[in-house]
């Protein structure tokens, strides 16, 4: 372990499934790895100053190995290409010990909604759900069958019969018609949702139609689209401790001006997802453009994501 970091080689790549990898690690020097609950994440340095995030998606009891999926993704700033093109077996990687901003809640039923890639947590979380004897049911929707990550160790597993797929490419009959399986679920269901921003607004929306409890919806985004910058305005960040104040330009975020003036705040995905990098703001108002913060919690305009938020108001007191 250096610097809080862990050091672990590939012991194995797979493709499963068009443009899916999946990467088996395990500890360099064969000790245990830290423990995992489902849902958790590891960020994986993929390269000089490339950090990136990836859910982990074997049973999380499993201590000898983390199993990642990796989609390459032709709109990626790097991540999935230093994956795809330059990770091969026998490498080894520096990642970070697991963490966890979508756990399971104590639930009676949950209900497990997977967009694509986004089915790494969801299948842990099947695992565990599965392990403990719980009720629930998952839904897998992807382009095709083709491009279905984990699907034979689905239809393998002990919870093979509550995983339901759906497919773009396929007939009506097959396609997910949330509307009617939110009408038919008990109240009392917990429900937990990761994929693309479109999949989640989609789901979102038909939650909120149905009244459903906010607090009964988990979700995690993978991957977001970057926010436009079309009409930024510059503005000025001020640091708490030292009274600098720092010209954020148009185009250009807190985090990178920050961080080339010397300033180091922990960052990962870098599109407002993950909340590394959530700092706390003492005075202004932020514009806010993540996707990590809930709504209420934007409304308090106390803490902000320097890596893609900006701000309403010439200057930002930063708690620096």
């Amino acid at each position: 372990m250096s610097g809080g970091l862990l050091q672990v080689r590939v012991e194995r790549r797979h493709a499963e499934a068009e443009d899916i990898c999946s990467y088996e690690l395990v500890s360099a020097d064969g000790a245990e790895l830290p423990a995992f609950t489902a849902g958790a994440h590891i960020d994986v340095h993929v390269g000089p100053g490339l950090v990136r995030q990836y859910s982990l998606c074997n049973p999380p009891h499993e201590r000898h190995r983390y199993l990642i999926g990796v989609l390459r993704d032709p709109s990626s700033r790097g991540g999935s290409k230093v994956m795809h093109d330059g990770v091969r077996a026998g490498a080894t990687l520096q990642i970070s010990e697991p963490k966890n901003h979508f756990p399971l809640a104590d639930a009676e039923q949950s209900l497990l909604l997977a967009g694509g890639i986004g089915v790494t947590p969801i299948l842990a979380m099947a695992e565990a759900l599965s392990a403990r004897g719980a009720a629930f049911q998952m839904h897998y929707c992807a382009r095709s069958p083709e491009r279905t990550a984990f699907r034979q160790r689905i239809v393998e597993a002990p919870f093979a019969a509550q995983v339901h797929f759906h497919y773009d490419s396929g007939d009506a009959a097959q396609k997910l018609d949330l509307p009617a399986l939110l009408a038919q679920l008990d109240r009392k269901t917990h429900i937990y949702l990761c994929g693309p921003a479109g999949f989640i607004d989609h789901v979102k929306a038909a939650a909120k139609a149905q009244d459903w409890p906010h607090d009964q919806l988990h979700l995690e985004y993978f991957g977001a689209a970057a926010p436009a910058a079309d009409g930024d305005q510059p503005f000025e960040v001020k640091l708490a401790s030292s009274g600098k104040v720092y010209a954020i330009p148009a185009g250009t975020t807190v985090l990178r001006v920050l961080n080339d003036a010397g300033v180091f705040i922990p960052a990962s995905c870098e599109q407002g997802v993950c909340g590394t990098c959530l700092t706390r703001v003492l005075d202004g108002v932020p514009d806010h453009r993540d996707l990590y913060l809930e709504e209420s919690e934007q409304a308090a305009n106390d803490q902000f994501t320097p890596c893609c938020s900006r701000s309403k108001t010439p200057t930002l007191l930063l708690d620096l």
